[in-house]
């Protein structure tokens, strides 16, 4: 059962206001010995406390995208089917081009906070054996006979963790946000993809490959992308592509834009870090030497070649910010870094910068199919 729905919200609603209206109506009704009275009393008072406490967290939840279902709550979701060693290049030596084209079959999402429009599909990662949600938005000229030969450009969406895998539509409604705009012109008609990120009980991939743990990169970076051009009209080349996320997916997008300049050109981090220890969960802040490599700022700077890939990076002074001021230093051309100052580390800082954000991304994809004006700047 979904914890984000409306449905479920309303039925907590409804048994608290049962939990307080009870003790109401039967308080000096209960018949017995002293203990029974008083046993039969303290049974209402807690199951009213629980109530009221399953609603708040309920509200927050939904409010902050924290939890999709049970199983991510309580930890008991399988997402791995296996965590084979991919090398450097998270490829397992496949050669993407070469790959059966894998067709998904697609469920519409009735959800209204997630407006209209975005679709699901369960995904078995052929390369990384990680199985999870996908959600999908098409951009309004999709559709639109005159772009029928069109492929159009992609943003990959990273939630924080712990995360729903819909975050993105339903806490930040980016979808809802960003379709008048792209019908005006104003932004690109983009592709919006948002993958499950969360596939470990209780801990952080940090959107890692880790041997026998977890290929959380190649999930990502391989499946998921390969996922889209197989199924969707979208752009195949890195300059078609952009990842953006907020707090842990934050980190995770500048990290695989840095590490994979051929597969991203550009990345948005929102009040992220470079440092995988910032997560107290990240299962690669365990070992020095995957804390190490899968550091942004240790990325940028042993490569062999500056990655040509451009990086929007905001937060606050110690959320953010600074980590993208390292990031801006070090950065050597063709890279670019560009950094803003954000306010806390809430969802609602996160969901006014959609705009901006991606009137940024437009200007880094340039390329775009059916553009009508001029994108503004940040």
């Amino acid at each position: 059962m979904s914890l984000t729905g409306t449905p479920f919200f309303l039925t907590t609603i409804v048994l608290t206001v049962v939990a307080v209206v009870l003790p109401l109506v039967l308080w000096s009704r209960v018949r017995g010995p002293a203990a029974v009275r008083g046993g039969a009393r303290l049974v209402m008072l807690v199951f009213a406390q629980a109530a009221a406490v399953m609603t708040v967290f309920v509200a927050v939840n939904n409010s902050n995208g924290l939890y999709d279902n049970w199983a991510d709550l309580l930890g008991t979701g399988n997402h791995i089917e296996a965590a084979p060693n991919l090398g450097d290049d998270g490829l397992g030596g496949k050669k993407m081009a070469n790959e059966p084209v894998t067709r998904q079959e697609f469920k519409a999402v009735h959800d209204g906070r997630m407006g209209s429009g975005v679709k699901v599909t369960q995904l078995h990662g052929p390369v990384s054996k990680v199985k999870g949600e996908v959600y999908v938005w098409l951009p309004p000229q999709y559709s639109d006979p005159a772009y029928r030969n069109r492929k159009f450009p992609v943003v990959e969406l990273l939630g924080g963790y712990p995360g729903s895998p819909k975050s993105w539509f339903g806490t930040l409604h980016v979808n809802t946000q960003l379709a008048s705009r792209m019908k005006r012109g104003d932004i690109a008609p983009f592709i919006l993809v948002q993958p499950r990120t969360n596939v470990l009980s209780g801990q952080d991939a940090g959107c890692a490959n880790v041997p026998g743990i977890v290929n959380a990169d190649s999930w990502l970076s391989v499946d998921v992308r390969k996922m889209v051009t197989d199924n969707f009209r979208a752009q195949t080349g890195a300059k078609g592509w952009a990842v953006a996320g907020y707090s842990a997916g934050a980190h995770c997008a500048v990290k695989l834009a840095l590490a994979h300049p051929d597969r991203y050109r550009a990345a948005v981090g929102l009040s992220g870090y470079n440092d995988p220890a910032a997560e107290k969960d990240s299962i690669t802040a365990k070992d020095p030497q995957l804390r190490k490599v899968n550091n942004p700022l240790w990325i940028l700077k042993h490569a062999k070649i500056p990655p040509h890939v451009a990086l929007f990076v905001t937060g606050r002074k110690h959320d953010g910010y600074l980590d993208g001021l390292a990031l801006q230093r070090a950065a050597k051309s063709p890279t670019s870094v560009q950094v803003g100052v954000a306010g806390a580390h809430v969802t609602s800082v996160w969901r006014a910068q959609v705009p901006g954000v991606f009137r940024w991304l437009t200007l880094q994809l340039a390329s775009y199919p059916g553009r009508t004006a001029p994108a503004k700047g940040i």
